[in-house]
């Protein structure tokens, strides 16, 4: 055997060695790329349904916020109109009737909170598509005086109607006490279960108002 032929056979074990190297070089590339497909794959599926789902949800997102009230704000409106009506007939009842200086400032007083607020919730009423009044309100066509929503009857409304001087301012601070307590118990329900803003805030100023008017009235009372 001559020297070139030794030479050629030690260089083809070489040349199989490359050969198979490359090839499996060649696999683990394909390989590779298969699975990076098959990642980018899955990951575009993801996507796409991640902002599916993120769509979805902005859409019942806008969907509630497109209701910014509730039944709560609804009732709440609906009550307080005829409770502040019966209110700035009692305050109007103070002209040529009472005699106390409080009395009278009170009765004013309620008069410019009170007309203002009716008005103000007839409209949200009305932008809502709902009644201005409920069809039945327990309390409010047949209540009477200490009524849990302070609401006077008829007849409290007659006698005090009849009444002038000391007489009228006492029983005047009385009755709207009371009066005034019904619609701080209905405020704070509004507090409490309201969604609406402007209703919510309206409440605030009931309790808060009222409250004060309630000792301020008791300060007659106890004066009288």
């Amino acid at each position: 055997m001559t020297a070139f032929t030794r030479a050629a056979l030690r260089r083809k074990p070489a040349r199989r060695i490359a050969v198979v190297g490359l090839i499996a070089a060649g696999s683990l590339f394909l390989a590779a790329c298969g699975g990076d497909g098959d990642d980018m794959s899955g990951m575009d599926h993801g996507s796409s349904s991640s902002v599916s789902a993120t769509a979805t949800s902005q859409a019942a997102g806008s969907a509630e916020q497109g209701k910014d009230f509730d039944d709560a704000d609804v009732a709440f409106a609906q009550m307080m109109i005829p409770h502040h009506e019966q209110a700035l007939e009692m305050a109007k009842l103070a002209d040529g009737r009472a005699s106390d200086a409080e009395v009278k400032d009170i009765a004013q007083k309620i008069e410019n909170a009170q007309d203002p607020e009716i008005k103000t919730m007839k409209g949200w009423l009305k932008a809502w598509g709902q009644p201005t009044q409920m069809e039945s309100m327990p309390g409010m066509d047949h209540g009477g005086h200490g009524s849990g929503d302070g609401m006077m009857s008829e007849a409290d409304m007659e006698e005090l109607k009849d009444m002038k001087g000391t007489e009228f301012d006492k029983a005047f601070a009385e009755m709207m006490i009371d009066h005034h307590n019904g619609a701080i118990s209905m405020a704070k329900d509004e507090q409490k279960n309201g969604k609406y803003a402007e209703a919510k805030k309206m409440a605030d100023d009931i309790v808060k108002g009222q409250s004060a008017e309630v000792e301020q009235l008791q300060s007659i009372l106890d004066r009288l």
